[in-house]
């Protein structure tokens, strides 16, 4: 047991209550996805409105992650993580009694601020519980709760779903949250300190009209409102940064990015590996199915080799970032996940599986290695007061990440197969579309080595 401010703790067990809280988000994303098909049947959805059962939430979490974050450093991170669970169970709850798909993605999109206050405040709050030495590791094992719900979730959604219906699944979430919500008392209240500051609501409105037109307009960057709205992006990223430069308290921490090398380095690095990695799991999916005639049970068995790695490499490599400087570690890991990504883009009709399973097992050290010590580099290169900030904005480069890697497979398949429904008369032309993407993927990866090998000189 550990002493702060008078009251007893249990390090490990706080660790436990957050990792829980970090487990929900991609547990719940994962599960969802093998419930699509049900609910769109049962509320007579289409496969757009079906889409944005997921990208709901994600829009929500990206425009919330960095008020959430500021919130957290100006009014307390345990209580702004404290309320995200709230809200995010409550979502949970609400969605398990939904009526109509209306309702489901009004509840979703709940939930994504609810999970930007929990992400934007969790990492920031091991970095306060960890000293230097210990905090690697501790890191390593919350980015694993990521990687174990991505393994288990599919696998549990389905079943949840085949057996006991869809809304199975958030009655599930409830239940994981339970034990955060009824343990708000065991956080130590140093990890709680507040700086009030004035609240950037200026760039609080630019930012959620930037993310906006940037989401809407990826996803449809190949007609005229598509560039449009990517035209309207960049324009309020240009003012949003202009406002965010002269602000007492902006959301974005300008002077940390224009100052501090690691942090500014670290976060570009973040972003490049998942625009790099995200959409891995989505074109081995349809190439194993379309391309090579797996059953979906079968393709999604085969694609768990890489999450189920990465939970045991994360923790080696949060260690690994106590004792050797967390910028060449994470260089390492773009390195194998550049190889690896190089080598998808040389997929054909007869690679054999062996080598594919090989591939994601290296992709999955790959990225293990990479992301506990990144962001250990970046929680390392901040002091206390800008735990928050720097938390949201990890988790925004991964959510950005996320957004731009499936946005880049969105233009390329619309660039080289159109609008037509995958059929084995363009299945050379899916072949052609995955593998440039990969290739592309591989480019920028190698382009995130350098930046995590420039922290360290």
């Amino acid at each position: 047991m550990e002493q702060g401010d008078g009251q007893s703790y249990s390090r490990r067990f706080i660790l436990v209550l957050i990792t829980i809280a970090t487990f929900l988000n991609p547990f719940t994303g994962t599960a969802i996805n093998l419930a699509l098909p049900v609910i769109g049947t049962e509320f007579s959805a289409d496969a757009t409105t079906l889409a944005w059962v997921s990208s709901a939430y994600l829009l929500s979490s990206v425009i919330f992650l960095l008020p959430a974050g500021k919130l957290g450093d100006s009014r307390g991170k345990v209580t702004v993580f404290m309320a995200g669970i709230v809200v995010y169970t409550a979502g949970a709850i609400l969605t398990i009694f939904t009526p109509t798909i209306g309702t489901l993605l009004a509840f979703r999109f709940l939930q994504g601020i609810g999970g930007a206050m929990i992400y934007a405040n969790s990492v920031a709050l091991i970095t306060h519980l960890y000293p230097v030495g210990e905090r690697g590791y501790a890191i390593g094992l919350n980015i694993t709760a990521v990687y174990a719900a991505l393994s288990l979730g599919p696998f549990l959604g389905g079943i949840l779903t085949q057996f006991f219906g869809w809304r199975s699944i958030f009655v599930v979430t409830a239940l994981i949250a339970a034990p955060v919500l009824f343990s708000a008392d065991k956080f130590p209240a140093f990890l709680n300190d507040r700086h009030r500051e004035d609240f950037d609501i200026p760039g609080l409105v630019l930012s959620s009209a930037l993310i906006l037109c940037l989401f809407l307009g990826l996803a449809k960057a190949t007609t005229p409102t598509g560039l449009a709205l990517l035209a309207a992006a960049l324009l309020l990223g240009v003012a949003f940064f202009r406002v965010e430069r002269r602000h007492p308290s902006p959301l974005l921490p300008v002077s940390l990015l224009a100052s501090n090398r690691v942090f500014a380095s670290s976060n570009l690095a973040a972003l490049i590996n998942y625009s790099a990695t995200y959409a891995v799991g989505f074109l081995l999916s349809l190439y194993l199915q379309y391309i090579r005639g797996y059953e979906p049970a079968a393709a999604g068995t085969l694609l768990l080799v890489q999450p189920v790695i990465q939970i045991f490499v994360a923790p080696v490599a949060g260690r690994l970032a106590d004792r050797i400087r967390p910028g060449l570690i994470a260089a390492g890991g773009l390195a194998l996940s550049a190889a690896c990504l190089f080598g998808l883009a040389a997929l054909s009709e007869t690679t054999p599986v062996a080598a594919i399973i090989v591939i994601l097992a290296v992709l999955g050290v790959g990225v293990g290695l990479f992301s506990s010590p990144n962001t250990t580099a970046v929680m390392g290169s901040v002091g206390k007061r800008y735990y928050g900030s720097a938390s949201a904005m990890v988790a925004m480069m991964r959510s950005l990440g996320m957004m731009m890697s499936m946005g880049l497979v969105l233009v390329v398949f619309a660039v080289i197969m159109g609008s037509t429904v995958v059929t084995p008369a363009i299945f050379p032309e899916f072949l052609a579309s995955m593998n440039l993407i990969f290739l592309v993927f591989a480019v920028l990866s190698v382009f995130g080595i350098f930046l995590s090998l420039k922290k360290n000189d």
